[in-house]
């Protein structure tokens, strides 16, 4: 609508309402899109690395619920206190959620290198089939143990990528 159109009492609102309509990011929020588009979204994998497959994904994230689940009923038993489920999430939940390897995933917390990004989903691990064999029954222990099997044969690819600490694609 061309402004000679309007009536002069409402331009100053206009150009306020269209100065909504344009986003105002800091700089920082170029970079990730930038990046994302110098590689191509074609070429990422679901988790944001392009050697990262759905298979792996979907292992990861499954072998994290059941640490999430499995590991603070685990502590409870074996401490014998209910509340030591509670710092046990925390530190199960805030372990993959903030410490990232820069490129791995789409959001990135703290940077930190390959492989101890690899330690961080080794004690998931860990905690997801030991905790799993402490408090639940034997076929339930058995079918994490094949799916924590099955985890790091999925993401093969990615986590020679991380073990070699995670060079730029």
């Amino acid at each position: 609508m061309p402004s000679s159109a309007v009536n002069p009492d409402v331009r100053p609102t206009l150009r306020f309402l269209q100065s909504l309509s344009t986003p105002v990011l800091p700089a920082a929020y170029d970079a990730p899109v930038a990046m994302s588009q110098s590689r191509g979204a074609e070429t990422d994998g679901p988790g944001g690395s392009p050697f990262d497959t759905a298979a792996s994904s979907v292992t990861r994230f499954a072998i994290e619920v059941v640490a999430w689940i499995a590991g603070p009923w685990a502590a409870a038993v074996v401490l014998g206190a209910w509340w030591w489920a509670i710092p046990t999430l925390v530190v199960l939940v805030a372990l993959p959620a903030v410490f990232n390897t820069p490129g791995d995933k789409t959001v990135t917390g703290v940077p930190t290198p390959g492989p101890i990004r690899m330690l961080i989903e080794l004690l998931l691990l860990v905690v997801a089939v030991g905790g799993a064999w402490i408090v639940w029954p034997t076929w339930v222990g058995v079918a994490v143990t094949v799916l924590g099997l099955a985890m790091p044969m999925a993401g093969l690819a990615r986590y020679r990528w991380l073990a070699s600490g995670a060079p730029p694609t």
